[in-house]
């Protein structure tokens, strides 16, 4: 597993605070392992302030901002939930486009926790079978996705799990699914969300 992501940019985008600390540092580490290289985009530059629940937790420096970001520079996506993380995220319409442009390209995408809300925002989820954080289930039902109640589900290129417990499977899926590479049927999907 230790060269799979040889060559391969990862981005992992996080609002300024909010981010729960652990769904971004193990799946971070996940991809540093399989040899690829993650980098930290937000919606402005300099450092996020990551959470242990609602507790402040460490900050991390930002690699680049969200809006400056190219998709054309990334192999895949990573969305660490945290409950205000992608309430701020799915607000922001640089964030909502450069999650799109991921989906639209068959790029693969992986979501934990609370972070489908951002996947809502950008219209990705209709016909989609993924999971989430509980709570977020009617709000799924409603955008048109098959919710689940499971550790981990892969959906042509779609890596969602439900919270920090998941995170073996959910790190060993990700990293699998960016082996793997583009996903037509995660282009295929976004461009059935958008008719």
């Amino acid at each position: 597993m230790a060269d799979t992501l040889q060559g391969k940019t990862i981005a992992f985008v996080a609002a300024p605070e909010g981010t729960e600390q652990v769904e971004l540092t193990e799946p971070w580490q996940a991809v540093e392992r399989a040899g690829g290289t993650p980098k930290l985009l937000s919606t402005q530059p300099g450092s996020i302030q990551a959470f242990d629940h609602l507790e402040p937790a460490d900050e991390f420096s930002v690699d680049d901002s969200v809006e400056a970001a190219s998709v054309d520079d990334y192999d895949g996506l990573v969305l660490p939930g945290g409950v205000a993380n992608p309430d701020i995220l799915r607000t922001n319409p640089a964030v909502v486009r450069f999650v799109g442009e991921f989906f639209s390209r068959g790029l693969p995408v992986a979501a934990i926790c609370h972070a489908p809300w951002t996947l809502i925002e950008a219209d990705v989820v209709p016909g989609r079978r993924l999971t989430s954080w509980p709570s977020l289930r009617t709000d799924l039902i409603n955008a048109g996705a098959e919710w689940v109640d499971e550790e981990v589900v892969v959906d042509n290129g779609l890596v969602t799990s439900r919270k920090p417990g998941d995170l073996q499977a959910f790190c060993a899926k990700m990293v699998e699914e960016f082996a793997e590479g583009k996903h037509a049927g995660q282009a295929s999907g976004a461009a059935a969300a958008k008719t």
